[in-house]
């Protein structure tokens, strides 16, 4: 129970239920021996064969239904004493659906075209069940805050310095959107597979039956399970769409990372809080200490995730010639690389349930500053033909602490029409946001019938 090598089997196994249906090595058997049998039922259409009895088909079934932990056992056992994983699926299939002609199990098929067909089912099906689902809950989550944030004055920074103010809704805004692409990529993204033999040429499948529409037959197959047939390829499936999905890993994890990092520092600023869990202890030391752990260990889990991925990505674009097994262990990583993914947009879900605005310490922060408003100021002066006002107020203001009185000071000794002067003194730091409020709410409309589309 506590030796585990992975923290993702020992820590956060608790946190990760439900993974172990896409990438254990049970699952992976799993998908491989229902791709072997939806391929033998296929195989039994093309009336190239003597058809299959219904007793054979009922026993195809319900193997395809049922295969359980013992039919998992069975078939390591067979690959403990052969050395092989494929072949035993293979011998463990031939014993156990018992046809009159066992040669029908894997005929014409090399390893991969199974194994890349396996492993394109479990990919859809994370993606579909686990994956897509988890980032609509990161942009429900999101969607409460800009909606319940659009309107509440936030300070902004650029270089990490005062700059013009926005709205914490807004900068919300800004993560909900970029999202919503890559959301919009995801569901629409498909695996590819292939099925064409060892080196890709359909040899084997037509030396037996010359005449038969092989490539048609593996086209139909291949869509079948909700992949894209890919047709020229040597015996491995080359690996490019595999490099597109975890390219729109990566751009989402990047924005989460990014978005952790900004709330991070609104929390060590002071201007959004973390709602304090009465039973959590938040140091061993200092009794006060609401630490932004959610954050951070998305951070981190989010580091590992796309090393790994962009590993990924330059591995199994390649290969030796035809094939070789440098990437079949690349892929039994594939589930590592999304469980921390996952692990960690699942902690900036929480951490961000647990985070409000202080509207107080924001709006000090604004007030602090009204330097800000001379981007305004010198804006409106230049519409009136004042001569050189940003350089009026740079040598005004830049490295120096005024106050926003010391500002209107300035403003009343201006040779400007007296109209012009009341406007300018009219402007409010929490006030200076622009469109910001009409920028989240169109940003909150999409993800919200995003969100309504994909849950009708």
């Amino acid at each position: 129970m506590y030796d585990e090598i992975s923290p993702l089997d020992g820590r956060y196994k608790d946190r990760l239920a439900g993974l172990g249906d896409y990438f254990s090595e049970f699952a992976l058997m799993r998908a491989r021996c229902e791709v072997e049998l939806r391929y033998l039922l296929a195989l039994d259409k093309t009336g190239l064969f003597e058809p299959l009895e219904e007793e054979e088909r009922g026993r195809i079934g319900e193997l395809l239904s049922s295969f359980d932990r013992e039919d998992f056992k069975r078939i390591k056992g067979i690959e403990k004493g052969i050395g092989h994983d494929l072949k035993a699926c293979e011998i463990f299939l031939r014993d156990a659906l018992d046809l009159k002609n066992p040669n029908l199990v894997h005929f014409g098929l090399t390893s991969e075209d199974v194994n890349n067909l396996a492993y394109g089912l479990i990919l859809t099906r994370y993606r579909d069940h686990a994956q897509l689902p988890q980032l609509r809950d990161l942009i429900a989550t999101l969607l409460d805050l800009v909606e319940r944030w659009k309107g509440i004055p936030f300070p902004a920074r650029t270089h990490g310095q005062p700059a013009s103010p926005t709205t914490a809704g807004k900068e919300m805004a800004v993560f909900l959107s970029r999202l919503l692409r890559q959301a919009r990529r995801l569901e629409r993204f498909r695996f590819a597979g292939k099925l064409n033999g060892a080196s890709g040429n359909y040899s084997a499948l037509l030396a037996s039956f010359p005449d038969y529409d092989w490539e048609g037959f593996a086209g139909r197959f291949v869509s079948g399970l909700g992949l894209e047939p890919n047709r020229a390829t040597t015996q491995v499936e080359d690996g490019d769409r595999l490099s597109e999905f975890f390219s729109i890993v990566l751009a989402i994890d990047m924005i989460v990372l990014d978005l952790d990092l900004d709330i991070w520092e609104y929390i060590s600023r002071g201007e959004i809080v973390q709602l304090a869990d009465p039973d959590e202890v938040g140091s061993s030391t200092m009794p006060h200490k609401v630490n932004p752990i959610r954050f951070e260990t998305s951070e981190g889990n989010i580091s590992v995730a796309n090393a790994l991925l962009q590993a990924f990505m330059t591995t199994l674009t390649r290969s030796r010639m035809q094939r070789d097994l440098s990437g079949s262990t690349i892929r039994r990583n594939i589930g590592v690389a999304l469980a921390h993914s996952h692990l960690a947009i699942g902690e900036t879900i929480d951490g961000l349930r647990r985070v409000e605005v202080d509207f107080e310490a924001a709006s000090r922060a604004l007030e602090a500053h009204p330097e800000v408003l001379t981007e305004a100021y010198q804006t409106i002066l230049r519409a009136a033909g004042y001569e050189d006002p940003y350089e009026l107020f740079r040598n005004a203001t830049r490295g120096k602490d005024i106050s926003l009185a010391a500002l209107r000071e300035l403003i009343d000794h201006l040779e400007v029409d007296q109209k012009i002067k009341d406007r300018l003194r009219k402007l409010d730091v929490k006030g200076y946001t622009g469109i910001a409020i009409r920028i989240a709410e169109e940003v909150a409309t999409q993800a919200r019938d995003w969100l309504n589309r994909r849950t009708d």
